[in-house]
């Protein structure tokens, strides 16, 4: 298998890349974040790859960071995900956005992504829960321990935004029990 690529970048047609290897000119698909963080034609370029060998073609898959690669190699696991959807989803998300999209369980940020309908949005996050948010911790990507995201999802159901919730929640001490979580991060919020 072919892991990792180091070499010269020959063209950018998104989302294909041609790289130089030694001689050897690879085709690489990637992500449009991996895309949009590339350097200029005619320099060096080092992608982590993951190599799909199929009946009818040989295909290289390219990302800017292995944490970006093992994340689509957990997607394409998948029922009914396949390698274009999996850059589709990666493409339209950061990791962390779909971590904590697994962490939330919330099915509306990834129909988002064109090609993703509500059934495989679902199986993504149930596929996916405890797989992903736990080693992705380099990322800024955490799974929320228990009471934290009960905490988080009362504030949802309350009408807060995520954005209001996740601020709030930060205030909230570690260890703290869920009806007291709820309390103070209500605290925090009513002073907003």
């Amino acid at each position: 298998m072919i892991g990792r690529l180091s070499g010269i970048l020959l063209e950018k047609n998104p989302p294909q890349l041609l790289v130089d290897c030694g001689g050897v000119g690879y085709e690489v698909d990637v992500s449009m974040s991996t895309f949009y963080n590339l350097p200029n034609v005619g320099e060096k370029v080092v992608l982590f790859t993951h190599q799909a060998i199929r009946e009818d073609a040989h295909l290289l898959f390219g990302f800017g960071h292995a944490e970006e690669r093992a994340v689509f190699r957990l997607l394409i696991k998948i029922s009914g995900v396949g390698a274009r959807t999996a850059l589709s989803i990666l493409s339209g998300m950061s990791i962390a956005d779909l971590a904590q999209a697994v962490t939330l369980q919330e099915s509306g940020r990834l129909i988002k992504v064109p090609g993703i309908g509500k059934k495989t949005a679902e199986r993504l996050l149930l596929e996916l829960k405890g797989k992903l948010g736990a080693d992705l911790g380099a990322g800024g990507a955490h799974a929320a321990p228990d009471s934290q995201s009960d905490i988080l999802n009362a504030l949802l159901a309350l009408g807060y935004s995520d954005k209001e919730a996740l601020l709030a929640l930060k205030t909230v001490p570690a260890g703290s029990g869920v009806s007291d979580g709820i309390k103070q991060a209500l605290k925090v919020l009513s002073k907003g």
